[in-house]
Order: C-alpha cells, then sequence, then structure tokens
C-alpha cells in the first residue's frame, strides 16, 4: 500500500535579488494515512517552507512530492492548513466562519453542513454558532478554527504553530483538543512546533531537521505505553523525558 504523502530527494532555495539562499536539502519520509508526523528544528530551518511545498504553494527545485502514489499535481488530494492566528472574521458568526470553506468552494450541500452542525456539537461551540469570534475564549477559536478546516474533509492536515498565539495554560488544554480532533476524526497530521513538548506528547513520530538548509537529522518514532494517549497524559509517562533528552541532544549537535 502506497502511503498517503511521499517526498523523495527534496530541495528549495529561495531565490532574490541579492542572492539564493538554501532553504532545504536532500528531504525524504513517508506519512501513513492516519499518523501523525511532528517536524522540529531551529529557527529559519524551513520547517514552514516545508508545509508551503506539501501542500503546492511552493514546488520543489529538486526531488519529488507524491500522494497516494501519484505525483502531486495528479493526486488532486485535498490538503488543510492551519496557521498560527485562527483568521476568524469578526463581521460573520462563529456559524458563517467554520463554513466560509464550504461557500468558497460551492460545497455548502447538505451532507457537509451536517457534518459541520455535528462537529459544533461534539467540540462544544454549537451554543455559540450564532456568536461572534470575539465571544469566544482562545481556545474555542481554536477548535472553530480546525472545524472549519476539517469541513472541507481534507486527506491532510497541515499545523503550523497553531498554539503559539496562546498563553501557556491554554495552549496546553487546546494541544489536547486538537490531538482528540484529529484522532477523533482518523485525520493524518504534520505539526511544525518549536515546543519540543507539544511534539513529543502529540506526535507519532518527529522529524529533526537541522539548521539552514534543513537537512533531516533524525526521525524519531514515539510510543508510549498507554492505554488511552493524550498529549496531557503523555507529558507524566516515564518515556516522555527520555524522549525530550534524545531530541533535545540532537537539536543541540553540530556535527
Amino acid at each position: 500500500m502506497n502511503p498517503l504523502l511521499k517526498l523523495s530527494h527534496v530541495s528549495f532555495s529561495y531565490h532574490e535579488a541579492d542572492g539564493e539562499t538554501q532553504a532545504l536539502s536532500d528531504i525524504t519520509f513517508s506519512l501513513d494515512a492516519g499518523k501523525f508526523l511532528a517536524i522540529v528544528g531551529p529557527s529559519g530551518c524551513g520547517k514552514s517552507t516545508l508545509l508551503s511545498l506539501i501542500c503546492g504553494l511552493l514546488a520543489p527545485e529538486e526531488g519529488t512530492i507524491s500522494l497516494y502514489g501519484l505525483p502531486f499535481q495528479e493526486a488532486k488530494a485535498n490538503i488543510g492548513y492551519m496557521l498560527q492566528r485562527d483568521h476568524l472574521f469578526e463581521w460573520r458568526t462563529v456559524y458563517s466562519n467554520v463554513t466560509l470553506g464550504l461557500e468558497i468552494q460551492k460545497k455548502m450541500t447538505p451532507d457537509r453542513l451536517q457534518k459541520v452542525d455535528s462537529m459544533l456539537e461534539t467540540y462544544g461551540l454549537s451554543e455559540f454558532r450564532s456568536a461572534r469570534p470575539s465571544q469566544l475564549s482562545g481556545g474555542m477559536r481554536q477548535r472553530a478554527a480546525l472545524i472549519r478546516t476539517l469541513a472541507l474533509e481534507p486527506d491532510l492536515l497541515l499545523l503550523d504553530e497553531p498554539f503559539s498565539a496562546l498563553d501557556y495554560q491554554t495552549r496546553l488544554s487546546v494541544c489536547n483538543d486538537i490531538y482528540e480532533i484529529i484522532k477523533r476524526e482518523e485525520k493524518t497530521a504534520i505539526l511544525v512546533t518549536h515546543d519540543l513538548s507539544e511534539a513529543i506528547s502529540a506526535a507519532d513520530e518527529i522529524l529533526v531537521l537541522t539548521s539552514r538548509p534543513g537537512r533531516i537529522r533524525k526521525k524519531v518514532p514515539i510510543h508510549f505505553d498507554m492505554e488511552e494517549r493524550t498529549p496531557m497524559g503523555a507529558r507524566s509517562a516515564p518515556e516522555f523525558q527520555s524522549y525530550f533528552n534524545l531530541i533535545w541532544k540532537e537539536l543541540n549537535s553540530h556535527a
């Protein structure tokens, strides 16, 4: 069976008037459906550039990207992108915000709207459907942003520092919420984060990138001996500190 996503020897450089900056070099990895991958690395190592390549906003200069075994342009896979800010429009209600993507893509079908209603109910936002985003807490806003993304039924969900604008306590809670939503909806996800604890607590595997140009320094499979894993629970697990020490060492290695 083909992995959902496969990158083979992908490299990319930014070309500007004052010269060329290589952002990524020889990136190779694959991701199976239903898995949660986290990408960590030093600032400026190309993590967000990598997400832009995966979703087609940028094209690799070298190497290939395939989805379900097909070249990116042929795969017709639906990719959802959740950014650092929720980008909810204050002049629209919560409901009209979470259905915005469906509206733009002319996919406001009864089945999809019923799915939105179900997610609003399941994830505690049903009673706020007529509220404005300013009336929501930071965590509720992020849940609304995720529902907006999931409404389009993406095959792959890209998360670019989605919790970075939240205070620490809210961040812990929302990471737990988002993880449970992704797992319940059986989505495949890639998380870019600077927070090692966040990556370890949520991911099935972590890619550690070098400083620019970003290369894969190490791939770290993550497993916790827990019946029902949650990011909050994983932080208290005995394996957590060992993973943290291993990845910290890789990030601070200059070899």
